[in-house]
């Protein structure tokens, strides 16, 4: 299938062979069997982008038609089919959630009214809550909450690029925005309105002095929104950024230390 998938990506006139669409049908089908990743975590706790993958899905849009599709008064007109069979995988979705075919929903996901993209991967326990949006090929783990109106984004081009990894047992507070390939560890807790971007500096200032990084966020981090000052020409101004302020408990339940991580450091949630 990988070779396959390259030599199409290279030649766009090997699309109009019947059996090369069926190939990149299949693999449309795994992804939402999550059979395959668009990335997939290794041994050493690294993770592997599998650009192919990435190539497929775009590759999948030109061969599909535009059709209108009916769900009780709600009329689509799209080239992708939404997600079904929820009651066989054990996911729960409330009226208002939506997922495109070739995302991947693992069992007990509770989807409140919002959207997982194509080439998503959630795994199981999590909740999307109210308006929380999962982008292309972003990478949710076991046990994660999405508050309400979290904005998870998509990559798919350019196709070598990491997508969101949001790793198992985090807590991602409400209007939280993280996109461009973002990583966040395990346990870590996102206070309400933190936007993360490859360029976003993540500052830890739990120690004598700062520390920055970008692109990624330590395992069970507690995290809050900041600015910093900068020099522009037409003067100073307050720029945005994200403040580490402390780490999760251990002894703390999980359960319970996705809230009580913030209200110990008396944090909006």
């Amino acid at each position: 299938m990988q070779s396959t998938i390259e030599a199409i990506w290279n030649n766009r006139e090997l699309l109009k062979d019947v059996t090369n669409q069926e190939i990149i049908r299949q693999i449309i089908e795994k992804l939402d069997k999550g059979t395959l990743r668009v990335a997939e975590p290794k041994e050493d706790g690294t993770w592997v982008v599998n650009d192919w993958i990435k190539k497929a899905v775009i590759l999948y849009f030109p061969i599909q038609q535009m059709e209108v599709m009916e769900v009780g008064p709600f009329e689509f007109h799209d080239k992708m089919k939404l997600k079904t069979n929820f009651s066989q995988a054990g996911v729960r979705t409330v009226p208002g959630s939506i997922a495109r075919y070739g995302s991947y929903i693992s069992k007990g996901v509770i989807m409140m009214p919002g959207f997982v993209n194509i080439g998503a991967y959630v795994d199981e326990g999590t909740m999307i809550d109210t308006w929380a949006t999962v982008g292309s090929c972003a990478q949710i783990g076991k046990h994660v909450h999405l508050s309400g109106g979290v904005g998870i984004g998509g990559v798919l081009e350019p196709v070598q690029a990491s997508p969101v990894i949001i790793e198992d047992n985090c807590f991602i507070g409400s209007r939280c925005i993280v996109v461009e390939g973002v990583h966040i560890g395990k346990e870590a807790v996102l206070g309400a309105n933190v936007c993360l971007t490859m360029s976003t500096k993540i500052i830890d200032v739990t120690g004598d002095a700062p520390i920055e990084t970008k692109g990624y966020v330590p395992e069970r981090s507690v995290v809050i929104p900041g600015s910093y000052t900068k020099q522009f020409p037409a003067g100073e101004f307050q720029v945005p950024c994200a403040l580490i302020i402390g780490k999760r408990k251990a002894s703390t339940d999980l359960k319970t230390s996705l809230n009580d991580a913030l209200r110990e450091y008396n944090v909006a949630i």
